[in-house]
Formats: C-alpha cells, structure tokens, sequence
C-alpha cells in the first residue's frame, strides 16, 4: 500500500545538474524552512572511474534530526552549508565506471538531491526481484527491515514462544519486527502506535496479536493489559516512557534492542531518563542499544531470508511517498510528527 502526499510531478531537468538540500544554520528543537536552503549545483564532467545516477526514491529518516546536531555520536554530523546525505536509489545515467553499465539500478548514500555522482565504488548494483518496485530497496528489502531482522535476531535474540513488544510498530522498521517476529515463531506480539488508525493496521495488516494507541491513557497500564504475562522481547523505536512500561513488563531474563529514541529527538533539554532502572539488575535483563550500520555482514543472511517472502507478499509493507526532491523537507517534518504510514520516501519525478 502506498500513500503519496503529494502527487504533482517536479519539472524535468538536465542531468548535468542537482537540486540538493543542503543545511545552514543547526535547528534548535524543531527544524525550521530557515535551517535550510534548496540549490541547483552544475555536476563537473564525469571522470574516470565514476558514474550519474537520476535518482528514483530518496529516503528521510528519524536518525537524521541527530546529524543535523553538532554534537559527538556515531555518525559525523552534517557540516553546515554542504549538502545532506542520506540513503536512495537510483538509475545510472552515464558511466564511466567498468563495474555500471547506463540502466543499472543501484543503492547509494547520496540522497538529498536528484542527481548523484562519484566513483563507481560508493553505488552499489541492485539485483533487482521482479515484482519489486526500486522503492522496496530503501525499505522492505533494505536498510529498514535489515534494522527490524539484525534488531530482533541478533541484539535482542528472540525465540520461538517469546512474546515481543515492538514500540513505533506502525513505522517502517517497527512494522518489519512484528512481521518477522511472528514468520520467526513468536508466542505474541504487541504494538504500539500514535492514532487509531495504526493500530487497526497493525493488527489487521502487519499481524499483529494485540496493538494500543498510546495518546490513549497511561502506556505501561496499556501495556500490561495487552501483555498480561509480561514480555520476554522489547524492540525500542521510542525511548522515554516506552521504555519505561517495558523495563515494568519485563519477564525475567527480558531482551531489548535499543534501535532509537525518536521521543527526544526533539527536545531542547534532556528527557528524563526511566525511573525503575533498578530493575535491570533484579531482573536480570539485557539492553543493549545498535546502529545497524555495525551489522552489514548479516546482509545476505537477511536478503536470503526476506527478499523471497517481500516478493511472494508473505511480509507487506507499506510506504508514504512524497513528490519531488523540492519536497523532501517537508517530508522529513511530517515524519518527525508520524504523519507516514511506513517508510518515508521521496519520489523523483
């Protein structure tokens, strides 16, 4: 399923040059039009080695609010007055690059822009699945659901009969848990989303066994009632009070994976953090925060896995889809606010 935004199609343009986004002044709290600037840059000619790309889709993300701080994290932040990365998919245009032939579908972290170039070695080709539209490379069978399988498999470890609570279940990742989590044997699985409407979609699209609405009342009481014999998997889109009802909902020997945190990505002063942190230790639970970008080497395992079941419509997924690369601001505001349903992507027309 898809939901576009916004229909109307970008002007065409030429491909020897890009309108990127770039970042100018460090937003405080909330990101502002006035923290940005929208250019056209002139692409030199391609020198040996490298390739174009028109990009088809690029991809928003929550991680993003953080590089746009000027603080130490796992990532370098965005430099001021260069343009954002960020990751897309696109068509090679011209080449002269041994390894990409003009045509070729290929993955890449130039996004922000409509047009990509540079060595040969930072593109890498697609294999494309029949069936699969080129957006399904930024989340169903990409970096998104490789979050959701390393997060569930490999940090937080679940096992057959294990009941999982998935916060931000209706998100991109947090939908791709819950689906996995039920392919992998999962006893239960339990989210939560910010509106009526996601919930029912999880429950009756993605198959999930319980979901509740958070604006709806206290989240660890909602919690307990959807998880009556307390959860032995918690996947953390959140952070802040999610956090804290699983921390209380934990079945001893509980797993989470800390995946992120988009509660605070926001604040300008530091959210308070759980308050019944003494109960890691009585109950002997493990949290342990990742950045997939540490994990590549579970890729192929993933794609193995995952590619076939995408293909076959045995996990679905859905994407919001804005028009235009002069929308991508826009589009990364309303993600911040949860206005997409799944992945959030940029359409290039």
């Amino acid at each position: 399923m898809t939901d576009d935004l916004n229909t109307t199609p970008a002007p065409a343009h030429s491909s020897s040059t890009s309108r990127q986004w770039q970042l100018v002044r460090r937003p405080v709290g909330w990101p502002v039009d006035e923290d940005f600037r929208f250019v056209t840059v002139e692409l030199p000619e391609l020198a040996d080695g490298e390739i174009r790309v028109r990009n088809e889709f690029v991809s928003v993300d929550p991680y993003m609010r953080g590089r746009m701080n000027d603080v130490k994290s796992y990532t370098p932040p965005y430099a001021l007055g260069a343009t954002m990365v960020g990751g897309a998919v696109g068509r090679v245009v011209e080449s002269r690059s041994p390894s990409h032939a003009v045509g070729d579908l290929v993955q890449h972290f130039q996004g922000w822009r409509d047009v990509a170039q540079g060595p040969g070695a930072q593109f890498r080709t697609v294999a494309e699945v029949p069936g699969v539209p080129s957006s399904a490379y930024l989340s169903a069978i990409g970096m998104t659901s490789l979050t959701a399988w390393v997060g569930l498999l490999v940090i937080a470890e679940m096992r057959p009969g294990d009941t999982v609570f998935v916060s931000g279940a209706a998100g991109a990742v947090g939908s791709a848990v819950g689906q996995i989590a039920k392919l992998r044997g999962a006893a239960r699985v339990i989210g939560s989303a910010g509106s009526d409407e996601k919930v029912a979609l999880l429950t009756e699209r993605y198959g999930f066994d319980a979901a509740f609405n958070y604006r709806n009342g206290h989240i660890s009481r909602q919690l307990q009632a959807a998880a009556p014999d307390g959860i032995d998997v918690y996947f953390d889109n959140v952070g802040g009070e999610h956090l804290e009802a699983a921390i209380f909902a934990f079945n001893d020997g509980g797993r989470a994976a800390l995946c992120g945190a988009i509660s605070a990505y926001n604040a300008e002063t530091a959210e308070p953090g759980p308050r019944n942190l003494s109960m890691i230790t009585t109950k002997g639970l493990t949290l342990r925060g990742f950045t997939i970008g540490n994990y590549q080497h579970h890729a192929a395992d993933f794609a193995a896995e995952i590619a076939p079941k995408v293909a076959s419509g045995e996990i679905v997924y859905d994407e919001t889809v804005v028009d235009g690369i002069e929308n991508a601001l826009a589009a990364f505001i309303g993600l911040m606010r949860g206005e997409n349903t799944g992945k959030m992507v940029v359409r290039i027309a």
